[in-house]
């Protein structure tokens, strides 16, 4: 008979970094942070945020007689530091593969797994695609404690992982909610956001933040904004690097994950002049797609505008 155990242990062996089960269940107490995150219009330009909000609430809304949440975490942390002065930085996430792919094919074979002592099953697997409030459902199933810049905090892993989750339609034995913040009276993160976007605890106003603006924003950046990001132009990982959670990173060993050499060490020039031609090439099957060429562009001319105010 297959059991949560042997779930979680296959998960280990596909090279995932940790593994919970949670109970499908409403997240009523969500419901209020939602509204009035979504009421003060902190979700910027991400209309689709508005969109199917019982369904981030309760997943038995996305799959049929769900009944178990397995939730899964994938360390991301780089082995090497790739951060050259006065070249332009990128979040650490996005130097190798897609992490929606990864993510998702092993969650398939995880699936595929159960599936061989359970054929009755059936599910769905999110990787930060659906409306699922992936880090409520990974508290929920004893993973860790959402932080207060509103990621989750594993004790092992700190908050470098990508989340996923496979909804599936039998029972499990569950695990415990993590249901303790170890953040204790640190602030560092709202402290230290250059544009402060953390406006309170777990609360994040996507206009102001970096990530958003250098990937998910459309059209000019506000002009109060664009000189604060530094050389970041894809995502930002200030939050994190200041966390102490983070202060002892364990180093993923994801083949999937390493870094794109052509991408490394290229200036700022070096993006502006590239073609859509070489683009295409070294951003096949990477995370840089979301923003696309011509806002990597836009995001490095920024800086090179900073440069000339400067002078």
């Amino acid at each position: 008979m297959l059991s949560s155990e042997d779930i979680k242990n296959q998960a280990r062996i596909l090279g995932f970094s940790d593994c919970g089960i949670a109970k499908v269940r409403c997240l009523e107490e969500q419901r209020e942070h939602l509204d009035s995150w979504l009421s003060a219009s902190y979700n910027a330009e991400m209309t689709y945020m508005e969109r199917n909000k019982d369904k981030r609430l309760n997943p038995s809304l996305l799959v049929d007689e769900a009944k178990s949440v397995v939730v899964v975490l994938l360390n991301y942390y780089p082995q090497k530091d790739f951060l050259v002065e006065g070249q332009p930085i990128i979040s650490k996430y996005a130097y190798g593969k897609d992490y929606h792919t990864v993510v998702k094919d092993k969650l398939f074979h995880l699936f595929n797994f159960i599936k061989q002592s359970r054929p009755d099953v059936s599910g769905r697997c999110f990787v930060d695609s659906a409306p699922v409030l992936e880090h409520s459902w990974a508290q929920d199933a004893g993973l860790g404690w959402i932080g207060k810049n509103s990621l989750l905090i594993n004790k092992e892993f700190g908050s470098f992982t990508f989340i996923g989750e496979l909804i599936i339609n039998i029972e499990l034995d569950y695990d415990s909610p993590f249901k303790k913040s170890f953040c204790g009276t640190c602030t560092k993160c709202m402290d230290t956001c250059p544009t402060n976007a953390i406006v309170s605890e777990k609360v994040i106003d996507a206009s102001r933040c970096i990530s958003y603006n250098t990937i998910e924003k459309k059209g000019d950046i506000p002009e109060d904004l664009k000189y604060l990001f530094g050389d970041r132009v894809f995502g930002c990982d200030i939050c994190q690097d200041v966390c102490p959670w983070n202060r002892a990173p364990i180093f993923n060993n994801v083949k999937e994950f390493s870094p794109v050499e052509s991408i490394l060490n290229m200036t700022y020039g070096e993006w502006e002049d590239l073609t859509d031609e070489q683009f295409a090439l070294i951003a096949k099957d990477s995370p840089l797609q979301r923003a696309g060429l011509e806002k990597m562009k836009y995001n490095c001319e920024i800086k090179g505008s900073l440069g000339n105010e400067e002078n």
